[in-house]
């Protein structure tokens, strides 16, 4: 679905934004592609999606290099949420994606009152102005906007901004819809829990450079001590013991009256990101 070989990127001189970026996105995979705040993801996502041109390497989208892609038709299979919403203040979240559907055929497009109705959006405010809308409600119809098209391709930047728990739940599950529907997803995040719980692979990005490219679930694998910590009760005491996990095969080895929890102590994906970035993620 995407391939991008060698991506170098400056914006003059001396400021080069991208140093020879490989990798891949397989059709329906959920891609995170992780990064500090200007080490690159920003600048690979304009290009990706054809904003920013004069870049040195090879782009690919749907096989097909996008340096040389022209008419409407090749961009109308993908869709966009942008951090920052794009949508018209003045017009209210039915004009908005009427509007915004007009740009694609008709038999491509989905059903405005039911994509609204799907990412539960207040109805009181549906026929209002989207100045008038908090920013958790400009995010859904934003996310509206980028779905409108039934995209076989969706970019999505930090998309649960602004967004409640229970509002970022929802967010995940229709991107997981998405996916079993068979759209690719390109993620950018500085949520690790939304990378972590989402992305089939992820990108770590830094100083314009790929640092680190593999599944959470191996990423963290990789880099666990192996211990776990154990809280169990003992003759009516708690109690807490440290161990490496190899310990554990053959049975609980000391003397206990009840398990209350075992955790292993792999790092978290945040832990991974600031180990190979080298940055926290404000």
């Amino acid at each position: 679905m995407i391939e991008v070989r060698n991506l170098m990127f400056s914006y003059s001189k001396d400021r080069q934004a991208l140093h020879g970026l490989n990798f891949t996105v397989e059709d329906g995979e959920i891609f995170g592609f992780l990064g500090p705040n200007g080490s690159g993801k920003s600048t690979t996502q304009k290009i990706l999606t054809g904003i920013l041109k004069s870049y040195s390497g090879s782009v690919s989208l749907f096989g097909q290099d996008i340096s040389a892609a022209q008419g409407k038709e090749f961009f109308q299979k993908i869709g966009v949420l942008f951090e920052f919403p794009y949508l018209y203040a003045n017009l209210s979240a039915i004009e908005n994606l009427s509007y915004f559907a007009s740009f694609y055929p008709r038999e491509q497009r989905r059903d405005v009152g039911e994509l609204l109705d799907t990412l539960e959006c207040k109805p009181d405010f549906l026929k209002k102005p989207v100045s008038s809308y908090s920013k958790g409600m400009r995010q859904r119809v934003s996310m509206a906007r980028a779905l409108i098209s039934n995209p076989r391709l969706l970019f999505l930047d930090e998309p649960t901004s602004g967004l409640d728990p229970s509002g970022a739940v929802l967010f995940r599950k229709i991107i997981e819809q998405e996916r079993k529907k068979g759209t690719t997803v390109f993620v950018t995040t500085h949520n690790m829990v939304d990378a972590d719980l989402l992305c089939d692979r992820v990108a770590f990005i830094s100083n314009g450079n790929l640092v680190a490219l593999d599944t959470p679930k191996r990423l963290k694998e990789k880099n666990s001590n192996h211990r776990v910590v154990i809280d169990y009760l003992c003759q009516g005491k708690r109690e807490t013991k440290t161990m490496e996990s190899s310990e554990l095969e053959a049975g609980i080895p000391f003397a206990h009256d009840e398990i209350i929890s075992i955790h292993s102590q792999e790092p978290t994906l945040e832990d991974m990101f600031i180990q190979y970035t080298g940055r926290r993620l404000s």
